[in-house]
């Protein structure tokens, strides 16, 4: 059975912002060795339509770009929207039953299936289908933007703490 994980990028102050901050380069080889091993990546449109910039070659990318490239490119995709009509390689469109098409991916697949997206995520926290979060702390202040967690936060339990490169933590939650 599969598990579905949420990890974003946080600021101390709870805000994800792929523009507010990124990652360095041992979270980004860190970011690139999870994306070799997940099972796939399930989207909401917003955060599959910035993550498609992944789809096609830059010429300015270095190799770990590349390789992170190659990794997303390669995984299975769900995205999860009532407006898109069609969507990009390796990835599949998610109709009404969101509830019951999570619950399938979940019993057909094995291994982690990133969620991305805090709506999303919101949304598959309400139904109790996240298994763990990640979130990965960086020392930034942003004092705006989109919230780790879109809706009321759900009871937690700390599972693992971990530093990654110089000045990231890594903290891993599980549903209580």
């Amino acid at each position: 059975m599969a598990k579905l994980v949420f990890g974003m990028n946080q600021s101390l102050d709870g805000y994800v912002d792929h523009m507010g901050f990124a990652p360095g380069p041992t979270l980004f080889r860190h970011f690139i060795e999870e994306a070799q091993a997940q099972a796939g990546s399930v989207y909401g449109r917003r955060m599959y339509e910035i993550m498609r910039y992944w789809d096609d070659d830059h010429p300015e990318w270095n190799a770990h770009e590349r390789a992170f490239a190659a990794a997303w490119r390669n995984q299975p995709k769900w995205v999860v929207s009532r407006s898109l009509k069609s969507v990009g390689p390796n990835a599949r469109l998610v109709g009404d039953d969101l509830e019951g098409a999570m619950r399938e991916l979940k019993a057909d697949r094995d291994g982690e299936i990133e969620v991305a997206g805090p709506n999303l995520a919101q949304t598959l926290t309400e139904l109790g289908l996240i298994d763990e979060y990640r979130i990965y702390l960086h020392p930034v202040v942003l004092g705006h933007g989109k919230p780790y967690f879109a809706g009321p936060r759900p009871p937690l339990r700390l599972m693992t703490h971990d530093r990654i490169g110089e000045d990231v933590i890594r903290l891993t939650y599980v549903p209580v």
